[in-house]
């Protein structure tokens, strides 16, 4: 069994869940370093959705948002993006389309790269996402005493 990292998946159901099922083949893929472990949830948007979707996120180790054109409109990958933020939860962009424009969420701050995707940099970034996100151990050997 290979290690990988457990990916929440959150994207525009509406207009980009061909862009899911692609992602989830692609970590199917024997040189993956991920597993889509959980992804964005249909349905009315209450607190028991809420809820749910918080202990998906909680239960994953870092969040991939797949952006197309209409990203910036969707109110659902939006809440998506701020339960992982306020779990601080580590997670990257991906652009979804390339023959269009795609939006980042509404919440996304200035400073989120949008990443292509192909194979190698999504295997990057997802290994990446996850390094960046750990506090930087000291050894004891250069800690103070």
């Amino acid at each position: 069994m290979r290690s990988s990292v457990r990916v929440f998946t959150s994207v525009d159901l509406d207009h980009d869940e061909d862009l899911l099922d692609l992602l989830v083949a692609q970590s199917r893929n024997d040189s993956s370093r991920f597993e889509v472990v959980a992804r964005s949830t249909p349905g009315e948007m209450t607190e028991r959705w809420r809820e749910l979707v918080r202990r998906k996120i909680e239960s994953s180790d870092e969040v991939i948002v797949i952006c197309g054109e209409h990203t910036g409109g969707s109110v659902r990958v939006s809440a998506e993006l701020r339960m992982a933020q306020e779990g601080k939860k580590p997670y990257f962009l991906l652009w979804g389309r390339r023959e269009c424009m795609c939006t980042k969420p509404v919440g996304a701050r200035s400073d989120d790269g949008m990443y292509s995707w192909s194979w190698g940099i999504l295997q990057e970034q997802v290994g990446a996402t996850i390094r960046s996100a750990r506090p930087l151990e000291i050894p004891d050997r250069y800690k103070r005493a």
